[in-house]
């Protein structure tokens, strides 16, 4: 039931704002979303199902959005600044997300190991929630090759996929280190500009 689904993870989301991850309980977050609290274990198994199963909608949520700000330009540092702009400004206000890409978990989130857990779920969202999570360096490099495959796609003129595949990770770079400390006057954009200046043309 994918509706009941993303209310519980909508529910969890909202009742993670508000108190930490430790002080969530499962009857609240099934009456939050108007089901019953065996649904929810239905769907998730555990706590820490529904705690592996949000991490995943949210990296999710976070490489779909890559992939917007990848098609939102035609202009390979403009397509660049995007993604590290959206980045930047996800894990500013997404904990989860910005947990994901730092790898820095504090005590009010949930903690889910990020290798694969046992499932015997029937849930198939749930397998793969199951499944290994990506950690800090997995991030870098799926949006690193993803920005590769957008920029070296039909009609590019970015023959050495070597270079450009540094250039790309070096903007996920810098826009993780602006997580950690944001930038000044001119923000992400200038900084990644500056960065590609010699790296990229078109």
């Amino acid at each position: 039931m994918p509706a009941a689904r993303e209310s519980l993870l909508d529910a969890a989301y909202t009742a993670l704002a508000r108190r930490p991850w430790s002080a969530v309980r499962m009857v609240d977050v099934a009456a939050a979303a108007g089901v019953s609290r065996q649904t929810l274990y239905n769907e998730f198994g555990s706590k820490e199902g529904l705690a592996r199963a949000l991490v995943r909608r949210e990296a999710d949520g976070y490489l779909a959005g890559v992939d917007r700000a990848l098609a939102t330009h035609s202009d390979a540092r403009e397509r660049l600044t995007a993604t590290a702009e959206w980045t930047a400004a996800l894990a500013r206000d997404n904990a989860l997300v910005r947990a994901m890409l730092t790898g820095c978990w504090s005590e009010r989130l949930p903690s889910p190991t990020l290798t694969a857990v046992p499932s015997s779920s029937a849930v198939p969202a749930q397998r793969r929630a199951d499944g290994p999570l990506p950690s800090p360096g997995d991030f870098v490099a799926l949006v690193r090759d993803r920005a590769v495959a957008v920029l070296t796609g039909p009609g590019s003129d970015k023959p050495d996929t070597a270079e450009l595949a540094r250039s790309c990770e070096l903007v996920v770079r810098l826009a993780l280190s602006c997580v950690a400390a944001p930038p000044g006057e001119g923000g992400v954009p200038d900084l990644v500009r500056f960065a590609l200046h010699r790296q990229l043309t078109g």
